[in-house]
């Protein structure tokens, strides 16, 4: 989970407007003088505020007065995890990878299959998820970037162990923003944690005709 820097606004309104808002907002305001809404005087005064605007809060007054113009467009909202996400697979495995939406809790029990879960590119919201799950015959592999940390104190393991792959020492000393509690019970398997992994260096042959 990614916390706001001292500069992100908290308030949406605050958070800055582009040559796009800025450019529609100005039509808006040619319209409304073509109309007659806006005199000439009023319309060269509120395009020169219009052009220094920076925030979509500088950008709102310039059209609260004229009918339907609601136009300053909000960032979208943050998306709400699932407080909680049960699943369940028999003979076959569990992953969470890519771009997904980290619950407050995944509840998962799998027999002869494995977890794999991938907060590379996931969004998180919370700063702690809690994870339970029921294995057999398989194992829980997470996937963590600088700055997640894995408590897998509360887990038991029969017949296996949990494996902590070491990363850089850049990533050992990155603050913790999300914590990941895994709880449950594993019967022949393990948990395995690992960072992910570095993007693949360009072959030889790749590199001499420069591309990617």
């Amino acid at each position: 989970m990614s916390h706001p820097t001292p500069w992100e606004p908290k308030n949406p309104l605050e958070q800055r407007a582009s040559h796009e808002d800025r450019d529609r907002i100005s039509d808006v305001l040619r319209v409304a003088a073509g109309d007659g809404r806006l005199s000439l005087e009023e319309l060269e005064e509120r395009l020169e505020a219009c052009y220094a605007a920076r925030t979509y809060a500088d950008l709102a007054p310039l059209v609260a007065d004229l009918p339907g113009q609601d136009l300053v467009r909000q960032p979208p909202r943050q998306p709400r995890p699932k407080d909680v996400v049960q699943t369940r697979r028999v003979g076959g495995n569990l992953r969470c990878e890519g771009a997904w939406l980290v619950p407050k809790r995944l509840e998962a029990e799998v027999r002869g299959g494995n977890v794999v879960l991938d907060f590379t590119s996931a969004t998180v919201t919370e700063p702690v998820t809690e994870v339970d799950v029921t294995l057999r015959g398989g194992n829980l592999r997470l996937i963590v970037p600088a700055g997640h940390e894995v408590d897998a104190a509360g887990v038991e393991i029969r017949g296996g162990s949990v494996v902590h792959r070491r990363t850089g020492d850049r990533d050992r000393d990155a603050p913790v923003v999300h914590r990941i509690v895994v709880t449950g019970r594993i019967v022949g398997g393990n948990v395995v944690v690992v960072p992910p992994r570095p993007p693949r260096r360009p072959g030889r042959l790749r590199r001499m005709l420069g591309r990617g």
